[in-house]
């Protein structure tokens, strides 16, 4: 039995290689380190950051975007599930919004949000990442995005109510 637990508890190279690209990428912002990580026609679907780019370059484009908007960013990976070709890791990502993000001016305000990236691994590389996370926190968080319960949600819900009655009265015409 302490043969089971040991192994289970050792880092597979998947692994390893999962966790590349929030720990030397992300955290610390070492990004030729992608260039050995990422397969040459990498993919990244995050659709905060779309991109048609491909290969290590779509790695580096997300976390400059990232890294530019959040230069504290500490990405902590709170879970790791492998299956066959496939690292799902479960993380925490927190920073301070200090630079520009998709247009927004920083707030300075401090922001911790949580996600999920599914790696898929070939040849030794990653060759696609698909993301999932709380964007509508960090947005509430930063203030573009009103606090739930707040007066501003309650006046953005019957503006948007208003808005749908609207748009159906147009389109029953």
């Amino acid at each position: 039995m302490s043969d089971r637990v040991e192994q289970s508890a050792t880092m597979t190279e998947r692994e390893a290689l999962a966790r590349r690209f929030f720990e030397e990428g992300f955290n610390e912002g070492r990004l030729e380190a992608l260039d050995d990580a990422m397969s040459d026609d990498f993919r990244t679907h995050d659709p905060q950051v779309p991109s048609d780019e491909r290969g290590p370059a779509a790695a580096k484009a997300v976390i400059r975007t990232y890294r530019g908007a959040f230069p504290d960013l500490r990405m902590t990976i709170d879970d790791v599930v492998e299956q066959r070709d496939r690292v799902v890791l479960r993380w925490t990502a927190t920073g301070t919004h200090d630079g520009e993000l998709n247009g927004l001016a920083p707030t300075g305000r401090k922001v911790t949000v949580t996600g999920m990236t599914l790696q898929r691994i070939a040849g030794n590389r990653v060759a696609e990442a698909w993301s999932n996370w709380d964007t509508l926190g960090l947005l509430q968080q930063i203030g573009a995005s009103p606090a739930p319960g707040g007066m501003a949600e309650k006046i953005g819900v019957r503006f948007q109510r208003a808005a749908t009655a609207v748009e159906r009265r147009i389109h029953s015409r």
